[in-house]
């Protein structure tokens, strides 16, 4: 029992320092790694206090405490995975209006670099 704590105490400490270096090195940003460390503060707790998984276990009316961790993980995937599919939508979204206006003006410079009126064009001939 006590080595599965150790395990989850280094386990936490090693996610947390593996989530600051990554924001040092700005690999990681705020909102991210505010999520990771929270997973690393979970992670922590409830491996440090196995009495809190069977409490929240009977809580929730689990008769299986220790899968309690594996449903609370797997929802979080999931909630993140969803969250991802949303930014993705938007960021997709983004681009297609920025191209929609890249498009617009590329078509406007064409427009004022050849102009329609031809008496302009032949004035540059002459030249």
């Amino acid at each position: 029992m006590l080595d599965a704590q150790i395990t989850a105490a280094i386990l936490g400490f090693a996610l947390a320092g593996a989530i600051l270096y990554l924001v040092r090195r700005d690999h990681l940003h705020g909102p991210f790694a505010a999520w990771w460390l929270m997973v690393a503060a979970a992670t922590l707790i409830l491996g440090m206090f196995p009495a809190l998984v069977i409490w929240l276990g009977k809580l929730t009316g689990i008769n299986y405490a220790p899968v309690l961790p594996i449903i609370i993980g797997l929802s979080m995937v999931l909630l993140r995975l969803l969250k991802l599919d949303i930014d993705r939508s938007r960021q997709e979204r983004q681009m297609r209006r920025l191209t929609q206006k890249l498009a617009m003006l590329e078509q406007e410079i064409e427009r004022l670099r050849n102009p329609v009126n031809s008496g302009s064009s032949d004035a540059k001939s002459i030249d």
